[in-house]
């Protein structure tokens, strides 16, 4: 399966983004992209107040990304924020198109380097897999890198790849972090990871101001024996890479981790079609 990273840089405007998830799902098709998958976020930058411009997922924003996802047959994953019942909002990923419909909550919230997501952002408590071609895809969030369980749940359900939107915080020594741990948790799981994040903001004409994670580029996708298949730059693009499951196959033969488990190694999860959702994992 061909996919596609839309990496961008998101403003405070939901409708103002969705013409960049346009622009950018066009593009992935022209690629030959069967999936793009665009930053955590992309609805709307962090950095303003969030409860505000948060909608439900038949509200307007996410039907419009119905509606690209439709006239470019291709499934789209996109970070929008949600209501969520205490007063906060969630951190939602929004995964639509032919044959998927399914929504995944950020579980680990970014309390961390100063910033307090947890302040505006109630957490998930789901593990989230969806089915594209056949291929079996694990739904994750930028600090959830930090957590290799999540992704080894995903492989526990049967997937192959990872994506994992993010909307990066800066910061020295942020950046070897960021493909540092992508590729660690390609390894711990023997599978790809597909890593998109929001495009430098000064690489867009724009001044970074405050704490608010908003990205630093240099998307990238590891696959399953943790080399790097494909990696962008700091300024918005659109990077393309394969999946094979085959290869995904292999590396787990000679590299049996997921079986070699002495601790954490759940039941087997089983289930396919646009969204399945297991309970998460500890």
């Amino acid at each position: 399966m061909r996919l596609a990273l839309g990496q961008l840089t998101s403003g405070p405007d939901p409708a103002a983004n969705l013409d960049l998830v346009r622009a950018r799902t066009r593009e992935a098709v022209a690629g030959g992209a069967r999936l793009v998958v665009f930053p955590e976020a992309t609805m709307a930058c962090f950095g303003i107040p969030l409860g505000p411009v948060a909608q439900r997922l038949d509200g307007p924003w996410a039907e419009g990304v119905r509606a690209i996802a439709a006239e470019c047959g291709i499934v789209v994953v996109a970070g929008m924020f949600t209501p969520a019942p205490d007063g906060r909002v969630t951190n939602t990923l929004l995964a639509t198109g032919p044959g998927v419909e399914a929504a995944y909550d950020k579980i680990h919230l970014y309390d961390a380097f100063g910033f307090a997501e947890s302040a505006t952002v109630a957490p998930g408590s789901e593990v989230v897999t969806i089915d594209v071609d056949g291929v079996r895809t694990g739904l994750a969030t930028c600090y959830d890198v930090r957590f290799p369980e999540l992704f080894r749940a995903h492989a526990d359900a049967g997937a192959v790849l990872s994506v994992l939107p993010a909307s990066w915080g800066a910061g020295p020594g942020k950046r070897e972090q960021w493909e540092l741990l992508v590729r660690a948790r390609a390894v711990d799981a023997t599978l790809y990871v597909a890593a998109v994040d929001q495009a430098d903001p000064e690489a867009s004409g724009q001044r970074r101001s405050g704490k608010a994670p908003t990205g630093i580029g240099y998307s990238l996708v590891a696959g399953p024996d943790g080399t790097v298949r494909a990696t962008a730059g700091a300024e918005p693009g659109v990077v393309f890479a394969e999946v094979d499951v085959a290869e995904v196959a292999r590396v787990r033969k000679a590299l049996p981790v997921l079986e070699n488990r002495r601790l954490g190694r759940p039941a087997e999860a089983e289930g396919a079609g646009g969204g399945v959702r297991h309970p998460c994992p500890g």
